[in-house]
């Protein structure tokens, strides 16, 4: 995770702190770099908080991190989970530039759900932003929780609106909740139907979907690139 611990937004199921993040640390895309050619990682997977603190929303900082892992991994491939940067295209454009295998950007949960849990987040927004990563030719990648009071048919329709989005991998775990103040379990899903989901999402056209109640944004990453 780069540009800090701090987040500006305050999502109800995640646990990164809220508040004003430190100044830009431009030496760490050196950092990572390093770290991934010590740990010999051969897919990386790169994420931030939200930096609606600043003029760029973290773009700049995305952008040399891209390009310095590159740099100095040549062989490492990389799937890059991005905030929406409130659905302003130049920035998507930028990470879009550094040619990522995979762009990630998570809609967390169903519409209806959307406004509830986001802080800021809007979801036809974050389809916005799929969409453009989509038309680029990337892979474009998202991901929801579920247990958070969401119905099956309003799941299916998440599928559908991410496939018209051009999406071709998603991912779909049990959300847990990490302190007693964020949103509460509605409901524990039975892995027969992460099963059905699994199958609904291939049936549909998706080429990857990854459903069970331990998948995470990053379960089996390296397997994502198209």
């Amino acid at each position: 995770m780069i540009l800090g611990n701090i987040c500006t937004r305050r999502c109800k199921f995640c646990s990164v702190p809220t508040g004003t993040p430190l100044s830009v640390d431009w030496i760490e895309p050196d950092r990572l770099a390093e770290s991934v050619r010590v740990m010999g990682v051969k897919h990386c997977v790169i994420t931030s908080v939200d930096r609606d603190d600043l003029e760029d929303l973290g773009s700049g900082l995305w952008v040399a991190a891209i390009r310095r892992v590159k740099e100095v991994n040549p062989a490492t491939t990389m799937e890059v989970l991005i905030p929406d940067f409130q659905g302003r295209r130049e920035l998507v454009q930028r990470i879009i530039d550094g040619k990522p295998e995979v762009i990630s950007h998570n809609l967390e949960t169903v519409e209806r759900l959307s406004r509830q849990i986001r802080s800021k987040a809007r979801y036809h927004i974050s389809l916005e932003v799929l969409r453009y990563i989509a038309d680029s030719g990337i892979t474009a990648k998202s991901g929801i929780m579920l247990g958070l009071g969401e119905t099956e048919p309003e799941v299916l329709t998440t599928m559908d609106d991410l496939l018209k989005a051009g999406v071709k991998v998603m991912t779909i775990g049990q959300y847990l909740q990490p302190t007693l103040t964020h949103m509460p379990v509605v409901e524990y899903i039975q892995p027969a139907q992460f099963e059905m989901y699994y199958r609904a999402g291939i049936e549909k056209g998706f080429t990857i979907v990854e459903s069970s109640p331990l998948v995470r944004s990053s379960y089996h990453a390296e397997k994502h690139i198209l």
